[in-house]
Formats: structure tokens, C-alpha cells, sequence
């Protein structure tokens, strides 16, 4: 994991870079965020087993038709959690992280799918098993969650980056919901970032052998590490991205690039995975700016 300190001080001056373009970009920053809201849903949801392709779940949230039956359930998946992340771009820099504000961020995601256990943390007989790890016990679910914001609070000192992916590993390894704790885990994610001066990150579901990998390394000795560099390597290609777009380069595939730079197609696309260039995904498809 010796990539996690270069990441660190890579996003330092990213966040740099990112400001100095802004200036005059503010309606090109706010396309880029909207336009992303989709990519972000299917991602999301594609983690939690949804069927829905990014074209199926672009047009759900474009109101089109689809051409195949597709679920109410998937179908209100699809529309709740971008209204969620929709809520959090306009409201992270003036509320605070609560316990209240998870309940009102689940209510919106269960809606129309659980009235049930929509806005409520698990009862005292609500246990949940996620793969061979059983959650926390309800009764605790109320302190550890106090813990859990606490740590958040006093550890300003750390970067972003390490504790993001404490918060993210803590809160599920707690589950408290009975459902959707996964989806609001990656909110909180972007929620925390937005709220201290950062950009939203897309956890992509092509990662998500390694990203449930960073779990079960935290429910077994405590490890952050690997969730650490998922974290940050989401968040440099988000820089990439806007950085991309704002500094007005050429936006080309890493097909094209591997030609103009002369590197075999496998080297480019290594490096890329490793974010040691300055390659992003776009719908689905590597890109770099030039």
C-alpha cells in the first residue's frame, strides 16, 4: 500500500489545480456534476447487484422508456438514490453529519421500495448478516453511531482520504439499516468530501472485488489500508475528469493515447487503474486529457 501517501499528496495539488481552473468554470463544474449523477447511480447500484445498465439507468432518470421489464423496486432504486445525491450537492455545506440526517437520507432512498424500515435503524430483533460477517447488534447500534461521528469530528487532523474510509468502513460495519447501507455509505462518502471543499467520487463497480475486499480487511484485523486507496484513487480521477474539461484540453480514449505516447495499450491502461496518469473514467471508458 505504499501508493497511499503519493495519493495524499497527489490530491493537495489537484484540489490546487481544481480552485485556480474554477474560476469563470462554475456552470461547466455544475454540467460535469449533473451529468455524473447517473454514472454515480448505476455504479452504486450495479454494486448492490441491480441489473440496470448506465444507458437503462440514464434513461430512468431522463424519464424515457425502457425497452425491456424492469422492476419497481430497480426502477425506484435508480430515481431515489439520485434524488439523495441531488440532496446532499445542495445541503453538505450547511448541514451537519447526524444521526438525523442518515434517517432523512434512507427515508428518501427506501421510498416507494420499504415503508416498512424506511428512515428507522434496526430494531432490537433486526439482525443482518453481510456475507459471513453478522452487523452489529441492534442494541448497540445507537453508541457505535455516536463513535463513529465523534471519530469524524476529532480526527480533523487526518487527510480526507484515510478518514473517509474509516467512516465508510465503521458505518458498515455497523449496518444499521435493515436495507440500502451500502448506498448511503458511498452518499456519505461524497457528503464529507462536499462538505470540506472537495469533489464528489464514483466508486466504480468494475473495483468491486477490492472493494469488498477493504471490508472483510477491516472486520478481520482492522485494516484501512486498501479502502484508503479505493477512496483516493476515486477521488484523483474525479480531478482528472473536471481538471480535463476546465483546462480546456483534448479528451481522447486511452486507445488514441497509447498511440500519440507510443506505450503499449496494457502499460496505458495499468497506469491508469494506478491513477499515475491523469486518466478518468467516463461512461464506462477510459479517457485521458491531452
Amino acid at each position: 500500500m505504499s501508493r497511499i501517501p503519493k495519493t495524499f499528496e497527489a490530491i493537495v495539488f489537484l484540489r490546487e489545480r481544481y480552485y485556480k481552473a474554477l474560476s469563470g468554470k462554475e456552470s461547466l463544474v455544475q454540467l460535469l456534476d449533473e451529468t455524473e449523477i447517473s454514472e454515480y447511480v448505476y455504479n452504486s447500484n450495479a454494486i448492490e447487484n441491480s441489473t440496470l445498465t448506465l444507458e437503462e439507468t440514464e434513461k430512468i432518470l431522463m424519464h424515457i422508456d425502457l425497452s425491456r421489464f424492469i422492476s419497481e423496486r430497480e426502477l425506484f432504486e435508480a430515481k431515489n438514490l439520485a434524488v439523495v445525491m441531488d440532496y446532499i450537492r445542495k445541503k453538505a455545506k450547511s448541514t451537519d453529519l447526524s444521526k438525523e440526517l442518515l434517517l432523512l437520507l434512507h427515508t428518501m432512498l427506501l421510498s416507494n421500495i420499504h415503508a416498512d424500515i424506511a428512515g428507522r435503524f434496526r430494531s432490537l430483533t433486526e439482525w443482518v448478516k453481510v456475507g459471513n460477517y453478522i452487523a452489529a447488534d441492534p442494541v448497540e447500534i445507537h453508541p457505535l453511531l455516536d463513535s463513529m461521528l465523534i471519530e469524524l469530528q476529532t480526527n480533523t487532523h487526518e487527510h480526507v482520504i484515510r478518514r473517509i474510509a474509516k467512516l465508510h468502513l465503521t458505518f458498515e460495519h455497523i449496518h444499521p439499516f435493515c436495507d440500502g447501507n451500502g448506498r448511503i455509505g458511498r452518499v456519505l462518502n461524497n457528503f464529507i468530501l462536499l462538505k470540506e471543499g472537495y469533489i464528489s467520487i464514483n466508486i466504480a463497480f468494475i473495483n468491486r472485488a477490492d472493494y469488498y475486499q477493504a471490508f472483510r480487511s477491516f472486520n478481520v484485523d482492522g485494516d484501512t489500508s486498501l479502502m484508503e486507496v479505493i477512496v483516493g484513487r476515486a477521488l484523483t480521477n474525479s480531478y482528472h475528469k473536471r481538471l480535463a474539461y476546465m483546462e480546456g484540453k483534448k479528451i481522447v480514449s486511452l486507445q488514441d493515447f497509447s498511440r500519440l505516447s507510443k506505450q503499449s495499450i496494457n502499460n496505458v491502461i495499468n497506469k491508469a487503474q494506478r491513477q499515475t496518469i491523469e486518466a478518468f473514467i467516463e461512461k464506462g471508458i477510459w479517457k485521458i486529457g491531452v
